[in-house]
């Protein structure tokens, strides 16, 4: 096609490009179909088509063969056309070939969603906040931490420094009412407390168990940090079994604590008392403490570390915690090669420094204790790493005996020990 410079609207601004370039489409008949000699599925021209070939007939029995053999094909043909034009969902394709109803990773998504909001539902109605207040010399102070109520009777589980040296609390509780408490007994072992309210038919938190958690599983931090009531935080248990030197979430104090779940859930001031939940609403620890020395890394004490102060209290008994009167270090592969130690593992009896590893008066001077020794089970249950000589002895009562066994020198003995009270502190 050429453009026709004659034509005086090829440069319309109003006609489309290709008729401003090149001109108008030359007038056809409409009816008539373009290039009508030509069947649009061949190249090839009419008049090329070579002369037709005079071919013979066929026999009356080829014909029938034929016959039969092309309705065979046809009714085949015909199903695999009718089959093709059937909707998709009406072809079967064997149960390994459907497609799944949704994403597997929003389903994951939208279980662990709705997993923690469970868990939540379930815990948030026992957790409350413990205001505190006390005078002094300076002047007066106040504070503020969590707690979860674990008996409907007003039985609350806190952290020792939260309500320690209080002169004052007030316990407010998920619905709004405040009652004054009272701290029925403190922890000599832990930092662990009981608080009391004159309350009855209290919504009471799940106890769940610490003993078969693991690395990598949901981790639920509940309680009131900076004041804002209920707060939610989620992570995973990041490690267990941790000995740190560790403050209050006020960095106000700092003691040595054994044995604490680690998280990635964050504990903030105020949270501090706060129970700590799996994914089934289940406490299984009881968020104590943020590392003086990382950010980031909070730590909870196994509920199963809580357990028998928590029984102690519902039966009225004052708290006490089993003693056996020992410093002790814990062994490990870089100490046993150091001290030349026959194995990697147990509690071995001295100090860091010259003073007698072994209390006077005490259950270990009784049973015949020394220092040196390395005790290397517990009632059969061997010390390790992460179940220290404390976390196994500490599920039980004082006055309970407990088998020791104990390695002297080159050889080993079962040691039968008397548990004592730990002294208060």
């Amino acid at each position: 096609m050429t453009r026709d410079p004659n034509h005086q609207n090829s440069d319309d601004p109003t006609q489309p490009v290709e008729v401003q370039h090149y001109g108008p489409s030359p007038a056809r008949d409409p009816y008539r179909p373009p290039d009508s000699g030509t069947p649009a599925w061949s190249s090839r021209r009419m008049d090329d088509a070579p002369p037709p070939r005079v071919r013979r007939g066929l026999g009356a029995l080829p014909v029938v063969a034929i016959a039969v053999v092309a309705g065979v094909l046809s009714g085949g043909l015909s199903a695999v056309a009718v089959t093709n034009l059937m909707p998709s969902s009406q072809v079967p394709t064997g149960p390994d070939s459907s497609l799944p109803e949704a994403d597997p990773v929003s389903d994951i998504r939208i279980d662990e969603s709705s997993a923690v909001i469970s868990a939540v539902d379930r815990v948030t109605p026992a957790v409350v906040t413990l205001q505190t207040s006390q005078g002094g010399f300076l002047g007066s102070g106040s504070g503020t931490g969590s707690g979860f109520i674990f008996d409907p009777d007003g039985y609350i589980l806190t952290n020792k420094h939260v309500v320690e040296n209080a002169d004052e609390i007030i316990v407010v509780l998920d619905d709004g009412r405040s009652f004054p408490g009272t701290v029925y007994g403190i922890d000599t072992l832990t930092d662990l407390a009981i608080v009391t309210i004159e309350a009855t038919d209290l919504p009471v938190a799940p106890v769940g168990t610490s003993a078969d958690l693991e690395p990598g599983q949901l981790a639920i931090a509940i309680g009131n940090p900076l004041g804002y009531e209920n707060t939610v935080t989620t992570g995973v248990v990041s490690g267990l079994g941790r000995q740190i030197t560790a403050s209050g979430a006020n960095q106000t104090s700092s003691e040595q604590l054994n044995n604490l779940i680690q998280t990635d859930a964050a504990i903030n001031p105020g949270n501090s008392g706060g129970p700590l939940v799996n994914s089934a609403g289940q406490v299984i620890g009881v968020n104590t403490a943020v590392s003086q020395d990382a950010q980031g890394l909070g730590f909870a004490i196994p509920i199963d570390v809580a357990k028998p102060i928590m029984q102690q209290a519902l039966d009225g008994q004052e708290l006490a915690r089993p003693w056996i009167g020992v410093f002790y270090q814990a062994v490990n592969p870089g100490l046993a090669e150091s001290q030349d130690l026959p194995v990697e593992y147990g509690a071995l009896i001295a100090t860091t420094g010259d003073g007698n590893p072994v209390f006077p008066g005490s259950p270990a001077e009784a049973a015949g204790l020394q220092a040196g020794d390395i005790i290397v089970a517990v009632d059969g249950e061997q010390i390790t790493m992460d179940t220290d000589l404390s976390t196994l002895i500490v599920g039980y009562a004082p006055g309970d005996t407990v088998t020791l066994r104990v390695l002297r020198g080159s050889s080993a003995r079962e040691v039968e020990v008397t548990l004592g009270e730990l002294p208060g502190t």
